[in-house]
């Protein structure tokens, strides 16, 4: 009976523990499939509610939200680049250029007056141009002391007369010094001629016809010295002269003619018809 007893108690007691283990068993398999339906009907739910919302809302409100998506994605036109205004002239330059130009339209249909006639000289200053020419004549020949004595009248008589006065006082500087180194120029011909030459050749015409002048005083027969007188006073423009002093010079010694031909200090004469009658005419 004991043993009956045991056996039986033992078996109640497993069974009373095997059946809350196989009760939570069960219900926890039951709890898994409960759950995933549950999220499908949620998921379900969801689009039908959004179906709902969509088909209550009006068409006029879906159409313009779709258009103010497409306008939101299309990109914003970028502004166009303005053109820079050309710049205005100043008004003050405008007025200026306007009032030249009216002054030239002014000045082109005004006439020009005529320049005034010369006025003829006055007694005195045609008087003072007479002295001076004779004077100038006597410093052209070289003859100075002559020249200085004509220019101190000149001056003394005709000094309200500015511009011949101013220079008839310079010729008779000139004069005075030329006058002054009498002294220490040379003696003899030949001297005299190889100085004249150099003054020629410095361009200092009024000397060097001094020099040839005085070295024809010590040897009127030179034909050379001649010759260097006539180019010299070729040079300062007495054609009369220079054609003189050539024409003795060829007397005296023909064959210069060869060298007058090529000579640059006898081109004043080349266009005078006794220059060719002179060079280029054989001798009889």
């Amino acid at each position: 009976m004991s043993s009956s007893l045991t056996k039986g108690l033992r078996r109640s007691a497993s069974r009373s523990k095997a059946k809350p283990a196989a009760t939570t068993a069960k219900r926890a398999v039951k709890a898994k499939p409960a759950s995933k339906p549950k999220a499908k009907r949620a998921a379900a739910a969801r689009p039908s509610a959004r179906k709902v919302a969509a088909k209550t809302r009006p068409a006029k409100k879906a159409g313009a939200r779709s258009k103010a998506a497409v306008k939101a994605k299309k990109p914003a036109p970028k502004p166009l680049a303005r053109k820079a205004a050309p710049k205005k002239a100043p008004v003050a330059v405008n007025s200026r250029v306007k009032k030249t130009q009216k002054l030239a339209a002014v000045r082109a249909i005004r006439p020009t007056p005529a320049p005034a006639p010369p006025r003829p000289p006055t007694q005195d200053e045609s008087a003072a141009l007479v002295a001076f020419e004779r004077a100038h004549k006597e410093f052209a020949r070289g003859r100075f002391a002559e020249a200085r004595n004509q220019f101190r009248v000149l001056v003394d008589k005709y000094s309200q007369v500015a511009e011949v006065a101013a220079r008839a006082r310079t010729y008779l500087a000139i004069a005075e010094s030329r006058l002054r180194t009498e002294s220490i120029l040379p003696r003899d011909a030949d001297s005299l001629y190889d100085r004249g030459v150099i003054e020629l050749n410095r361009g200092e015409y009024v000397a060097a016809q001094e020099m040839f002048e005085r070295a024809l005083k010590r040897e009127p027969e030179a034909a050379h010295i001649h010759y260097g007188l006539a180019a010299t006073r070729a040079r300062l423009g007495s054609i009369d002269l220079a054609l003189e002093s050539l024409q003795k010079a060829l007397n005296l010694q023909p064959n210069l003619r060869v060298r007058a031909q090529h000579d640059h200090d006898l081109n004043p004469l080349r266009n005078d018809p006794d220059f060719d009658r002179l060079i280029f005419s054989q001798p009889s």
